[in-house]
């Protein structure tokens, strides 16, 4: 299962979620300005206050970050 903690305004987590849509990956968004425990949430998971986090089946991606998605759906 793979998780986007994103937020409107955030252009990368746009990049994000666009970049799975476009591989036919599906994901549930999770909005941190809709719930505020969603970045609680993120928060734990990462250690860090920056979105996108992405959650890979427990693996944690902080950002947009191409290489780490991609070696994570070739597995």
């Amino acid at each position: 299962m793979i998780i986007v903690y994103s937020a409107d305004w955030c252009a990368f987590c746009h990049a994000a979620k666009d970049y799975f849509t476009k591989l036919g990956v599906s994901y549930e968004e999770r909005n941190v300005e809709e719930k505020p425990e969603y970045m609680q949430e993120a928060i734990q998971k990462s250690g860090q206050m920056g979105i996108p986090v992405i959650d890979m089946d427990g693996e944690i991606i902080v950002g947009f970050d191409k290489p780490k998605i991609d070696a994570h759906l070739v597995k």
